[in-house]
């Protein structure tokens, strides 16, 4: 059974993030005294009482306020309390009540979910004459906390698993999350679109200003029987130029969603080719060792084959040093060939996952003995003994030799080519080890 969600509501800059990061006990939400940092909705795991649970982070809610992102981040955030058992509404108890907390909690009294109303930022504990104008919201007793110092917390987290205890949805175990898949390039190259695309959902936000995503955001998708986790992740520019301390934080979220990727799917937008900051995000990719797809984004505004063959020689030039990512080209504003992504991923994971017997290792390096190529040193002179594969994820290769020693770069490279040409280990990386054995 799936954890249960417990989701956090209200306001621009009540303390939300600041109160999901405590109750988390982790720094995952991004926290910033600037209004509106969050904007589509994240997931958390936490536990309280041996009771696990996630917790669905939403961006803040503002009924009249219609900038570029605003009517997005209120769908985003209803969508949130929809799909949630429990919700925790986060009001400013130093502000007090304004009419957007009132339409919020008019909205949630329509839910028919137990609705639990967290009166933030009251840092003296016991100074409950500060809570009366709460209870006009109509949302039954508040609860004073402060998601800053932890007042107050822990009895609101004990009448929320409470709740769920209540509606037999707790003791749930989360499912595996199946391949993990990364979604990354620079801003607005279409990551979030993509992401809509593959959850068949508008789970992220889609804008044309670049660094509308923030956080990295976690999806989960059965298809075929096979579970995924997509996560979209923040656009990823060179550090020089992250200029705010919220991008900042986005693009840390994104480094960590590499890490723990299993498949990174690399989106360029083809109407600008390949840019440097293309090539940096790859680099970072092939640096943490996932498999990996290049996604040639907005192919269908490409005018022309010789344009289109033009953009594929130059990712063939200028990503040499991650040549085993398969390119496939899509638009997923239209959905066009988005099918194909799916192929990529299942693909480079099968490669990135697999494991070559020995006795087939053994006779590729036999014929490769058999050439006679190899290097020395004086009078010393390269021997090759045997390979076996190592580990998974990605494979790693360990040769034993004579003087591991005189292995050198080109060589290496030498066997990773003539490895890949006998085993599809398409999209993924791979690592060489050498030992000595006399």
């Amino acid at each position: 059974m799936p954890l249960p969600l417990v989701a956090v509501v209200g306001r621009p800059n009540v303390g939300k993030s600041t109160f999901v990061n405590r109750i988390a006990q982790a720094n995952e939400a991004i926290v910033h005294e600037m209004r509106g940092v969050t904007r589509d909705r994240s997931y958390h795991e936490a536990d309280w009482n041996g009771v696990e649970f996630k917790l669905v982070d939403t961006g803040g809610i503002e009924m009249g306020d219609d900038d570029a992102f605003q009517g997005s981040i209120r769908a985003q955030a209803i969508a949130g309390a929809n799909e949630a058992d429990v919700v925790v509404f986060v009001v400013d108890g130093k502000t007090g009540i304004n009419a957007d907390d009132e339409e919020v909690a008019r909205i949630l009294r329509k839910t028919r979910k137990p609705v639990f109303l967290a009166v933030n930022k009251m840092d003296t504990p016991n100074r409950t004459d500060e809570l009366w104008e709460f209870y006009q919201l109509g949302l039954g007793d508040p609860w004073p906390v402060s998601a800053t110092h932890g007042h107050g917390t822990g009895d609101l987290l004990d009448a929320v698993v409470d709740e769920l205890r209540k509606a037999d949805l707790a003791g749930g175990v989360e499912e595996d999350g199946g391949i993990n898949v990364a979604i990354i390039g620079r801003p607005n190259a279409g990551k979030s679109s993509l992401t809509n695309r593959l959850t068949a959902n508008e789970r992220s936000i889609v804008s044309d200003v670049a660094g509308t995503t923030r956080d990295a955001i976690d999806t989960r998708v059965e298809r075929d029987g096979r579970r995924y986790t997509i996560v979209d992740t923040a656009g990823l520019r060179r550090k020089s130029q992250i200029d705010q301390d919220v991008e900042y934080y986005g693009f840390v979220r994104a480094m960590r969603a590499i890490d723990r990727a299993d498949v990174a799917l690399l989106v360029i937008d083809s109407t600008l080719g390949l840019t440097d900051q293309d090539q940096r995000v790859a680099g970072f990719a092939a640096e943490r060792g996932c498999a990996m797809v290049v996604v040639l984004n907005k192919w269908d505004l490409v005018d022309g084959p010789e344009a289109k063959a033009e953009i594929r020689e130059r990712i063939a030039d200028r990503l040499t040093f991650v040549g085993y990512a398969p390119v496939i080209a899509i638009s997923a504003l239209t959905g066009k060939k988005v099918e194909r992504v799916w192929d990529a991923i299942d693909a480079a994971y099968a490669n990135f996952s697999q494991t070559i017997p020995t006795n087939k290792l053994n006779t590729w390096l036999g014929e490769i003995r058999e050439t006679g190529h190899t290097v020395s040193s004086g009078k010393a002179v390269l021997r090759m003994k045997y390979v076996t594969q190592t580990s998974t994820c990605p494979p790693r290769f360990t040769f034993f030799a004579n003087r591991p020693d005189l292995v050198t770069d080109n060589f290496e490279r030498f066997l990773e080519n003539r490895l890949r040409a006998r085993f599809d280990l398409t999209g993924t990386p791979i690592q060489m080890k050498f030992k000595k054995k006399d």
